[in-house]
């Protein structure tokens, strides 16, 4: 059954952002904060934000709990999607998710490529469900956060959300 496009109507979603990172503190989380003042800007309450190490485990456990929020409808993940040996958000969320977007990543990719050139492909950002939450998984950099949240996530997230949840904003 077709999902109706959303309502025109603001409507608040709540989100969390996670900082997967070894060296960030709070204070020099600037991708963290552009995430936050972003969402915030365009209505969209932070429930919590929080770093974690670039640990497959605390990702996963992080990611798990806030899934589990009421009051929460997507995580936004930054950090450790390169190919690194230390880039493994990828690799934690990837086994989680129930559901794939994969046009989220390759608009990104091509987005990229717009702005950085050939770098692009060393991005390995995904969209996806896991328990009827949306998760987006970005690179660290500033200028990453900024065009896949401007550009991708916040003129869809009410649609991708409703569609999940078709009673948010009725």
């Amino acid at each position: 059954m077709a999902v109706p496009h959303p309502d025109p109507r603001p409507i608040a979603i709540g989100c969390a952002v996670i900082t997967v990172s070894d060296t960030r503190s709070p204070e020099t989380d600037r991708s963290g904060q552009l995430i936050q003042e972003l969402l915030q800007a365009a209505g969209h309450p932070l429930i919590q934000y929080v770093i974690v190490k670039d640990e497959p485990e605390q990702i996963q456990q992080q990611l798990k709990a806030l899934c589990l929020r009421d009051d929460l409808e997507a995580v936004i993940l930054n950090g450790g999607t390169g190919i690194a040996p230390r880039d493994t958000t990828y690799d934690a969320i990837e086994r989680l998710l129930e559901k794939v977007l994969p046009g989220f990543g390759e608009l990104f990719r091509w987005l990229s490529y717009q702005e950085i050139g050939s770098r692009a492909i060393a991005s390995r950002a995904v969209a996806g469900v896991y328990r009827s939450k949306l998760i987006f998984s970005l690179p660290g950099s500033s200028g990453a956060v900024k065009l896949a949240v401007e550009r991708l996530i916040l003129p869809e997230i009410v649609h991708l959300v409703q569609q999940l949840n078709p009673e948010i904003g009725k």
